[in-house]
């Protein structure tokens, strides 16, 4: 895509990580799950007072993929006590990857990616490490695809909820030696 670029977010950007936040979570999670649920995790997961803190975390970054003005798509990822579940402390977990329904498809979840893994061998993490969705097919081949391996699961409550995330994670020596 021409005229593509990531970038840091910062707090003066939480009204901008808000909104995308909250688009591409309803494209991505509306079918199967109920508007109730959907509506409650909304308001709590992407309230101003939860992403200002998140952006306040000196161990969680967001990146926002722009085109020309508009953000397109971000990435989270978290390192040491920021990780929503306790792994290696010098390990990179990517909490989010998420692109406007209109622009997947068009490398833009993929330069976010590169983004994190520019990110972890900044770091010198062994390893990259995720949870997504058992129900998002798409997102796991696209991991496993980029040689992540599931090791566990988790519980990601929405709403009423308790739905079964799939635990993914690519050890990143070979990574560095490149």
């Amino acid at each position: 895509m021409n005229n593509l670029q990531i970038r840091q977010a910062n707090l003066e950007d939480l009204s901008a990580l808000q909104a995308i936040g909250r688009q591409t979570f309803s494209e991505t999670y509306v079918d199967g799950n109920t508007e109730e649920n959907m509506a409650a995790y909304l308001e709590e997961g992407f309230s101003e007072e939860k992403l200002g803190k998140e952006l306040r975390n000196e161990n969680s970054q967001f990146y926002f993929a722009m085109q020309v003005d508009e953000v397109i798509g971000y990435l989270k990822v978290n390192a040491g006590d920021a990780q929503n579940e306790k792994q290696d402390p010098d390990a990179l977990e990517i909490e989010r990857i998420y692109v406007l329904q209109k622009y997947q498809g068009k490398q833009v979840g993929t330069l976010l990616y590169m983004q994190a893994l520019a990110i972890a061998k900044a770091r010198k993490s062994p390893y990259i490490w995720l949870g997504v969705w058992e129900m998002n097919p798409r997102a796991i081949r696209f991991y496993e695809k980029n040689g992540f391996v599931e090791f566990g699961e988790h519980i990601f409550q929405l709403g009423d909820d308790a739905q079964r995330d799939v635990l993914m994670k690519k050890p990143l020596p070979d990574f560095f030696e490149k």
